[in-house]
């Protein structure tokens, strides 16, 4: 008896490992967040503002705003404004966000400011893509990177100072309408593309409040029957997205990052009987030019003459084979046993994918 609770309990945590709430891995259809986007000017730099005669729309810009002042200035006349800086504002908006609310907000420098550290963001509009404006920033800028400049020229510097960011850095004007409750039903959309998942979200869901009233419209939604009054919607969808389900398997696939070298192989990923063998030739050229004299008193002239020596190294390697349907652990520990870099790596497994070898999909990021 105690082995076969064992067992249930055993089976009942692998269950639960494998599942996720809906909250998870999907979301409603129509509640999304949206992007704002300003042109604004930051003010009180340490002289690493704009330098002007190469951005003349940073003087524009501030010209524009003394007007606003009643503060004239005068045309064609040249002044350098070494503590602004012109910056585009950009944050995002999240769903339902109400006016008076705060949102963060990131300052970017547009032309040459050497470094935005202790600059004021002044009043800046942030416009939707549709041209209204739905929040106003305004703030202290923080700034993560800093550096240093000797009177040679030599530098340091960590991370970028020519992007700041203001937390709660704008005030919210508008609202933005979401379509929350427009009829009937919501829709559930996978973040991850995958029929079987779709199917046993509808499955979950209906096992829960009764049958036919969830169906997958296909690999990324599904339907839900919910009840149109708002506030009746809210504890639906409350109950819904806690709802837990067993999640389908990925399909096999081999994710390759060129740049960092990083290599993740899926567990489902298969080989096909196959021998490989993965060599490494060196091409060494070098240059050794020698001088010719000519004899004492002789009518001749000294030259260089050019010597090269071109040397071809060739690195002995192993020759490695995969039985049939090898598994995850039988892959690396073969590649680990010939020494395979990872570089290496890529180009084998590109290989094994174009000889049909590799039943997995590869996916270079």
């Amino acid at each position: 008896m105690v082995r076969i609770v064992f067992v249930i309990l055993l089976s009942l945590l692998v269950t639960q490992a494998n599942a996720a709430r809906i909250k998870d891995i999907a979301s409603v259809q129509g509640v999304r967040s949206n992007q704002l986007i300003g042109y604004g000017l930051v003010v009180g730099l340490d002289g690493t503002g704009d330098q002007t005669n190469q951005a003349p729309f940073t003087t524009q810009s501030f010209s524009a705003m003394l007007k606003q002042f009643g503060i004239t200035v005068p045309e064609g006349l040249r002044y350098q404004l070494k503590n602004v800086a012109a910056v585009v504002v950009h944050a995002e908006l999240p769903a339902f966000s109400k006016p008076g609310q705060t949102i963060d907000v990131t300052a970017s420098s547009v032309a040459n400011a050497k470094s935005l550290r202790g600059g004021t963001l002044i009043a800046t509009q942030l416009r939707g893509l549709d041209g209204n404006v739905y929040a106003i920033a305004q703030g202290s800028l923080i700034v993560s990177g800093f550096g240093a400049e000797g009177k040679d020229g030599s530098r340091v510097s960590v991370n970028l100072k020519s992007v700041g960011r203001i937390p709660n850095g704008a005030n919210v004007e508008r609202e933005v309408p979401v379509r929350f409750s427009e009829n009937n039903e919501i829709i559930f959309n996978l973040n991850s593309p995958d029929f079987t998942t779709a199917k046993r979200v509808a499955a979950s869901i209906n096992q829960l409040v009764g049958p036919n009233i969830a169906k997958p419209r296909d690999a990324v939604s599904i339907a839900v029957q919910a009840p149109v009054d708002r506030a009746q919607r809210v504890e639906y969808i409350s109950l819904l997205e806690n709802v837990e389900v067993a999640l389908a398997d990925v399909a096999a696939q081999v994710v390759i990052n060129s740049r960092t070298g990083t290599i993740v192989v899926g567990q489902h990923v298969r080989v096909s009987p196959v021998a490989i063998t993965h060599g490494s030739l060196t091409v060494l050229v070098t240059e050794n030019p020698q001088v010719s004299q000519p004899q004492p008193f002789g009518e001749g002239q000294t030259v260089v003459v050019p010597n090269s020596e071109v040397t071809i190294t060739e690195e002995e390697t192993k020759m490695f084979k995969f039985a049939p349907g090898p598994t995850l652990d039988d892959i690396v520990q073969a590649v680990n046993d010939v020494g395979a870099a990872p570089g290496d790596l890529m180009a084998i497994l590109e290989a094994l994918k174009e000889a049909g070898a590799l039943k997995a999909k590869i996916l270079v990021i």
